[in-house]
C-alpha cells in the first residue's frame, strides 16, 4: 500500500479489520509482529516523539477531553513538537492556531471552553489541532465520528482541499463506503488484517466486495451529477445459496506450494470465491499454518521427510476433485519431488497454471529433474505466468472450458 502527497487515501472495511491497528503502527504506538517502519527513511525507533509529531499528525478515533480548557490553548497543544520546552507561544503559533481554526471550520468556536462543546463540535476542534501541527502526513482515524451528516461532508471536503493545497499525504480511515468513494481519490479496503482491494472508488466499489468483505447484499448506482459509484445496501446478511451463480466460484483449486511461497496465493484464491486444497506440505510450513487459519484441506508430510505414499494418495485424491492446478514459486528438493511427480499423471495439464520463479538464483535441488518434469508439463499445455493477478485472470477465464 502506497499513499502519495496531493492524494487523500481512504481506509475502509469491518470493525476489526485492522485500519486502527495499521495506523498505530505506522506511527510506531504499537509494534508489529513482523517488519520495521521507517519515515522517510529512518526507522521508527530512530526518532523521538517530537521528530515523529513534526512530520505525522494522527487524529484517533477517540480522545478524553482532558482539562477544560479554552479552545485556542486546546489547539495550540498541536505546536508542541515546534516549540522549545518551556517557552511561551510564539507569534508564529498563533498564526498555526488561528489558520487551523479556520481550515476546520472551528474559527467561532475559538472561545468556548472544550467542556462545553458537543460531541460534534469536539470533534472539529480536535481536527483543528492536528492542522495545527502543520505536518505533512495526516493520519485521520474515523475523523467523521459524532457528526451530522451536513459535517462530515464539510470536514471531508476540507480534507481533501488540504491535501491539493499543501500536497499533503492524507490517510484517513472511514466506515462509510460511499463517503469514501466521493472524496478519496483511493480506496484501501482491509478485510482480517490483509488488503481486499486497492484501487480508484470505480475499480473498487463493487456488491461483491460488500457482500464479500461486509456479508451484505448490494446494488451499485452511480450520481447523475458526479458520475461517482455508491451502494446501496440491501439485506443486512447476505442469503445462503445452494449453488453460486458464477461457475468459478464452484471450481476446485490445488495450491502446490511450500517455505511462504503460498501464502498470498492461498487468501486470493479464498478470498476470489474458490475452494482450495493445498499440499503436500510440511508440518510447521508457514505455507502450512495459512491453511490452518482458513481450513483449506491439506496433505501434510513430516518435516524434512520425503512425501510418503499415504500422503500421496491424499495429494492424487485432491487432484482429481480440481479443476485446476496451481504450482507456486518453491524450492524442490528430494523430499518434496513427488508434488511435481504426481502432476505428470493429471488429466488436464492445460489447466496447470506455474508461478515462475523469482530471480536467476537456484529452485531445482534434484540434479535436474524437477526442471525436466516442470518443462515436460509446459510443452504438454500447462501455462507459467509472473504474477497471482494473472493467476486468476486464467482461472476466471477457463473456468467454462
Amino acid at each position: 500500500m502506497e499513499a502519495r502527497p496531493g492524494e487523500v487515501l481512504a481506509l475502509a472495511g469491518p470493525n476489526g479489520s485492522g485500519k486502527s491497528t495499521l495506523l498505530r503502527v505506522s506511527l510506531g504506538l504499537e509494534l508489529p509482529d513482523e517488519g520495521s517502519i521507517a519515515l522517510d527513511g529512518a526507522g521508527l525507533e530512530r526518532l523521538s516523539l517530537r521528530e515523529r509529531a513534526r512530520r505525522v499528525a494522527w487524529m484517533p478515533q477517540e480522545e478524553p477531553p482532558g482539562d477544560n480548557l479554552p479552545v485556542v490553548d486546546y489547539v495550540r497543544y498541536g505546536r508542541f513538537p515546534h516549540a522549545a520546552p518551556f517557552s511561551p507561544p510564539s507569534a508564529t503559533d498563533a498564526r498555526a492556531v488561528e489558520n487551523a481554526l479556520r481550515l476546520s471550520g472551528s474559527d467561532d468556536l475559538g472561545d468556548r471552553r472544550v467542556w462545553e462543546l458537543s460531541g460534534g463540535e469536539r470533534q472539529r476542534v480536535r481536527f483543528a489541532r492536528v492542522l495545527a501541527q502543520e505536518a505533512p502526513i495526516l493520519l485521520l482515524d474515523e475523523p467523521t465520528t459524532h457528526l451530522d451528516i451536513g459535517h462530515q461532508l464539510d470536514v471531508l471536503e476540507r480534507v481533501r482541499s488540504i491535501a491539493r493545497e499543501r500536497s499533503s499525504v492524507v490517510v484517513l480511515a472511514l466506515h462509510d463506503l460511499n463517503l469514501a468513494a466521493r472524496f478519496a481519490d483511493r480506496i484501501v479496503v482491509l478485510h482480517r488484517g490483509r488488503v481486499a482491494a486497492d484501487g480508484a472508488p470505480r475499480a473498487v466499489l463493487s456488491p461483491r466486495l460488500l457482500s464479500d468483505v461486509w456479508g451484505v447484499a448490494s446494488e451499485l448506482k452511480y450520481d447523475r451529477t458526479s458520475h461517482l459509484p455508491y451502494l446501496i445496501p440491501r439485506t443486512a446478511v447476505v442469503p445462503e445459496v445452494s449453488e453460486p451463480p458464477d461457475a468459478s466460484l464452484r471450481a476446485r483449486v490445488h495450491v502446490m506450494a511450500g517455505g511462504g511461497s503460498g501464502i498470498e496465493l492461498l487468501q486470493r484464491l479464498v478470498d476470489a470465491g474458490y475452494s482450495v486444497s493445498a499440499g503436500a506440505l510440511p508440518l510447521f510450513d508457514s505455507d502450512t499454518a495459512v491453511t490452518e487459519e482458513l481450513r483449506i484441506p491439506t496433505a501434510v508430510e513430516v518435516p524434512f521427510a520425503p512425501i510418503s505414499e499415504e500422503t500421496r494418495s491424499e495429494v492424487r485424491a485432491f487432484l482429481s476433485e480440481s479443476s485446476a492446478v496451481v504450482v507456486g514459486a518453491f524450492p524442490v528438493g528430494p523430499t518434496n519431488l513427488a508434488n511435481l511427480e504426481e502432476l505428470l499423471a493429471f488429466s488436464r495439464p492445460d489447466r496447470l497454471v506455474f508461478l515462475a520463479q523469482p530471480g536467476p538464483g537456484p529452485w531445482d535441488f534434484t540434479g535436474g529433474r524437477a526442471a525436466a518434469i516442470r518443462n515436460e508439463l509446459l510443452t504438454r499445455g500447462a501455462v507459467e505466468v509472473r504474477t497471482i493477478d494473472r493467476v486468476l485472470d486464467l482461472l476466471g477465464s477457463r473456468s467454462e472450458a
